[in-house]
């Protein structure tokens, strides 16, 4: 901390020369100046007005007091050691800080303080006290006095300002961390954080998983609306989004995360929040494989979920389509791709050979010569809806693994 004697080290801002004698003048006046300036503080800046506060009061007054007689004494003496006075007023910033004001009140309070001493100065001039002539430099002090308290509290704001940021960031990054935890931890813990943290309880909330990337590279996270919880800091980073269905909410949180990769989880009650986590993180992995298309940006889970619930066991979904699928291996490899396409899209569509050659843009003769050798290799489970049902299932299975197979091998 800067003592209020220091100055600047331009130049500017050096204690002006007055007549020691001048203090002498003063003294006798310090009481009545001190109980004029917490009398004007406190009628005309609402913020200090607390008269039932009796703590508050005498931390304004131990303050005014302290200034008052602090100038007069600097002005007897100029190098008078000043940090007592200037812990004082850090430590009134970091009370303004700590109470959520910002510094004007403080200032305006200062400001006052300077004219009503001011104006006790004119007054000696007038009565003869003081000469003409001193009048000047007792002022160029007195504001210059004004500016260095003004900064000592301006310190103090600062200081305790990135305290409470960083103790708020930290409560944020821990209730993100109980909030996604599985399995999740009670209610009340999480309202007692998120209170904490001055984070209103959101009913629904979905979970962005994002690809872990250097910093030193890429930069910061963009700007993210307040109300979203972010830890970079993670092994695997997310952001917590509260009420993601809101009227242009994903696209806000699209447009903040330009650049990034990541997955979208579902939206689920705030219990679930480490389901939708988990959930995108599969996502994510899976369009890292090639398993569903994704390219820069975020993936929406909730456009691939068919793809996540098959691919959420791989293993198993190996199996259905194995056991499904046996059939297929009469074939060579080159027609169990084509057989098996074929078959997956006349179920997509009905049923409907001339649908499905669209969606395969071949004609539709084709599809029903290839539907003769379909019906001589699944035979009559082709006509059993439940059996359908389990066939297109297990050849979706078979193409996303496939998928992923490919860009595996082709990396």
């Amino acid at each position: 901390m800067r003592p209020l004697t220091e100055a600047p080290a331009n130049g500017a801002g050096v204690w002006p020369a007055v007549p020691r004698e001048v203090a002498e003048v003063l003294r006798p006046e310090l009481d009545r100046a001190t109980e004029e300036v917490i009398g004007a503080i406190q009628r005309e800046v609402p913020e200090y007005a607390r008269p039932h506060d009796d703590h508050y009061t005498s931390v304004v007054r131990r303050a005014v007091h302290q200034a008052v007689h602090q100038f007069v004494q600097r002005i007897a003496d100029p190098a008078t050691p000043t940090e007592t006075t200037a812990e004082l007023f850090t430590g009134i910033g970091r009370i303004e800080a700590a109470e959520g004001r910002s510094l004007e009140p403080l200032q305006a309070a200062l400001r006052l303080g300077a004219r009503v001493t001011w104006r006790t100065l004119c007054e000696q001039a007038v009565q003869g006290s003081l000469s003409v002539g001193v009048i000047g430099p007792v002022g160029e002090a007195l504001f210059l006095y004004i500016d260095e308290l003004a900064a000592a509290c301006a310190e103090g704001f600062t200081r305790a300002s990135a305290e409470v940021a960083g103790e708020l960031e930290r409560r944020r990054r821990r209730l993100l961390d109980l909030i996604v935890t599985e399995p999740p931890v009670s209610r009340d813990a999480i309202i007692d954080l998120a209170r904490a943290a001055g984070w209103p309880v959101p009913r629904k909330v979905a979970v962005v998983a994002l690809e872990d990337r250097s910093q030193d590279h890429f930069g910061p996270l963009p700007a993210l609306p307040p109300d979203v919880l972010v830890d970079m800091t993670r092994q695997d980073p997310c952001l917590l989004v509260p009420d993601p269905d809101g009227p242009g909410r994903a696209d806000m949180i699209e447009r903040g995360l330009r650049g990034w990769t990541g997955a979208f989880g579902p939206a689920v009650p705030l219990s679930r929040a480490g389901c939708s986590l988990r959930w995108a993180r599969q996502v994510l992995a899976l369009g890292r494989r090639g398993a569903i298309r994704a390219g820069r940006g975020l993936i929406h889970c909730e456009e691939h979920l068919t793809s996540l619930v098959l691919l959420s066991d791989e293993e198993l979904a190996r199996v259905l389509s194995s056991v499904w699928l046996t059939p297929l291996a009469r074939l060579r490899p080159s027609q169990q791709d084509i057989i098996a396409e074929t078959l997956l899209a006349w179920l997509q569509n009905a049923g409907n050979a001339r649908l499905a050659a669209t969606q395969l843009h071949v004609h539709p003769q084709t599809v029903r010569y290839r539907l003769r050798q379909i019906h001589e290799l699944f035979g009559a489970a082709l006509a059993e809806p439940a059996a359908r049902f389990d066939l297109e299932v297990a050849l979706r299975a078979r193409q996303l693994l496939r998928g992923a197979a490919k860009l595996h091998m082709s990396s």
